[in-house]
């Protein structure tokens, strides 16, 4: 029988030296910033069915329906915390409740939030420029600096995983936007620098890049007039992905299956997603 995964893999002697081969987040805390909805639920539910005690969404925005729903699917163990990314302070004051209300439990860390702009390089405002990269870039910085802090506080090995963007790897041709690109650019490079200067603590940066996905983001995507002839043109899985679809890399990333993962993108893509 395969060794099951612990709470902590700092102070519990078997999983510091037996690698562990099942993927999943057994007793886990994760906190996932703008996980009220769209991908960031759909990451949260992810962890909750692989295992995960808790799953925080710190978030600036109200809970829907489908995250009460969920919650209550889980019995309680989906929460959330208010805090703005854009403002370090509220991310280190909500990462201290989470642990707090854990009795200093925090596994993982999932630098989800963000936002998109869509129009031509010429036509973006310096108000549009600041806004897609306070959070996007700088609101991820702050979000990864804060969690390794508590991290390296508590002593533990944790996991931090960046939502990058396919847009990092090329430009979509059909709705371009250099300033969320270039941001979600940023976020990869900041995987793997992070990861480099963080593994002396134990601690593993990776990130997930995401194609098209079905959120209220790109509900206009599949309304295109020649969308047929798009998907045909560029192969792959003939429609967007569903948000539960990425969950599988995050699961992975935040596990400790991934204990020797560090500084990689995942692509999630169904090949779609190159355009």
């Amino acid at each position: 029988m395969a060794p099951s995964l612990t709470c902590d893999p700092v102070t519990t002697p078997q999983s510091a030296n037996v690698p562990q081969t099942q993927v999943g987040l057994d007793g886990k805390v994760i906190a996932i910033t703008g996980a009220n909805r769209g991908i960031g639920l759909g990451i949260a539910e992810c962890c909750l069915s692989n295992g995960a005690a808790k799953v925080y969404s710190i978030d600036i925005g109200e809970v829907g329906e489908d995250f009460t729903s969920l919650s209550k699917r889980y019995n309680g163990r989906l929460l959330t915390v208010t805090a703005d990314v854009t403002d370090e302070s509220t991310i280190i004051a909500a990462i201290d409740q989470i642990i707090d209300e854990t009795g200093g439990a925090f596994h993982g860390m999932v630098v989800n939030a963000g936002r998109t702009h869509h129009k031509a390089a010429l036509d973006f405002t310096k108000e549009d420029i600041e806004r897609l990269f306070n959070v996007n870039l700088f609101g991820a910085f702050y979000t990864a600096r804060a969690a390794a802090r508590a991290f390296i506080k508590l002593g533990i090995k944790g996991s931090i995983v960046f939502t990058a963007s396919m847009a990092s790897y090329r430009p979509n041709k059909r709705v371009p936007s250099t300033p969320y690109g270039a941001s979600k650019a940023g976020v990869r490079n900041m995987t793997h620098t992070l990861a480099m200067e963080w593994a002396q603590y134990g601690i593993r940066v990776n990130s997930v890049s995401p194609g098209l996905v079905n959120t209220a983001m790109t509900y206009w995507v599949p309304q295109q007039p020649d969308w047929e002839q798009q998907l045909k043109y560029y192969g792959g899985f003939p429609r967007l992905a569903e948000v539960q679809e990425l969950g599988g890399a995050y699961v992975y990333l935040l596990s400790e299956a991934a204990s020797y993962t560090t500084s990689i993108d995942i692509p999630v893509n169904g090949v779609i997603g190159i355009c």
